[in-house]
């Protein structure tokens, strides 16, 4: 199954024989993952099975957790953990603001030099949408990919923050910045706490909800690029208040998914390279998040 983020297509922790999300965590002593006893979705799953990251000889690992007759764990060097995810994040992460920053600084967007300044944080934001689908869609993690989709959606972000900080709402990127890391930390705690509970139902809503809120957007600049103006008012005035507390709350329910991958992922021993995907994942959706949230305050400061 593929998770949610802003272009719906981001592979999940899978593999053909299976799928990780979705499952209970195996504990120690607890039956073996893959089973009906260790997996609570293992009658009804049409997925459930074996563990999707073993393989031919590699079925020892379908519980990350299980001990050999010495009770001696299995080794796990080659299995992602949440420090190869922490540390693939970080370096996703850096990237892009290194570049953000850099744009900023280099593409200044006054009178004279705004044209140009967009127009290669438009030809950056493209390329990256490219890299981010084509990453998508290949089988296996590519950190080269990976980082430079992060360098030049940084670029597009830098220049797109500076014209809205400078032009619009003063302090806007900053506080864009504050409202991101708060939803994280907030779905992050709700998560761990078990007050968000993902399962397949709220993977099938968030998903409805995503593609019926890209869909309406897609439709608005159509309108807005052929019709001019702001197309259909979805992102400008009272409903485009209403539409980015939607996009929001959405990018709070993309994180939800991604810490699921990321906790299942660790718990059926994913291999490490994915942690590459894992930082993919949540670098989108902070993507997503911000940018929610620097149109949010263009909107409501730019109407002062």
């Amino acid at each position: 199954m593929r998770s949610s983020n802003p272009v719906f297509s981001r592979r999940g922790f899978s593999r053909d024989n299976g799928h990780a999300q979705f499952n209970a965590a195996p504990q120690a002593g607890g039956p073996a993952v893959g089973t009906q006893q260790g997996n609570p979705y293992a009658g009804n799953n049409p997925y459930a099975g074996q563990n999707p990251y073993a393989q031919g000889d590699q079925q020892t690992y379908a519980n990350p957790y299980a001990q050999d007759q010495y009770g001696v764990q299995a080794p796990t060097t080659d299995r992602m953990t949440m420090d190869d995810v922490v540390m693939r994040t970080a370096t996703t992460l850096g990237t892009l603001i290194v570049t953000a920053a850099l744009a900023w600084w280099f593409l200044p967007v006054d009178a004279a030099n705004i044209g140009q300044s967009y127009g290669i944080a438009i030809g950056a934001g493209l390329v990256a949408m490219v890299l981010a689908l084509v990453q998508s869609f290949k089988r296996k993690a590519s950190p080269a990919l990976i980082l430079a989709y992060a360098a030049l959606e940084g670029v597009f972000l830098g220049v797109v923050s500076n014209v809205v900080d400078t032009r619009i709402a003063n302090g806007a990127a900053m506080q864009a910045v504050i409202g991101t890391m708060a939803v994280f930390t907030a779905v992050l705690v709700a998560y761990k706490a078990g007050w968000i509970r993902v399962n397949r139902r709220f993977y099938g809503f968030v998903m409805a909800a995503a593609m019926g809120f890209v869909l309406l957007m897609a439709v608005n600049l159509l309108f807005a690029v052929f019709g001019g103006g702001d197309g259909l008012g979805f992102r400008s005035g009272g409903l485009g208040i209403i539409f980015g507390i939607i996009g929001v709350l959405l990018g709070a329910c993309f994180l939800a998914l991604d810490f699921k991958q990321v906790e299942d992922g660790i718990a059926y021993g994913a291999p490490r390279e994915e942690s590459w995907l894992a930082a993919f994942g949540l670098t989108m959706t902070l993507v997503w998040i911000y940018l929610e949230f620097l149109r949010l305050i263009a909107i409501l400061q730019g109407d002062d």
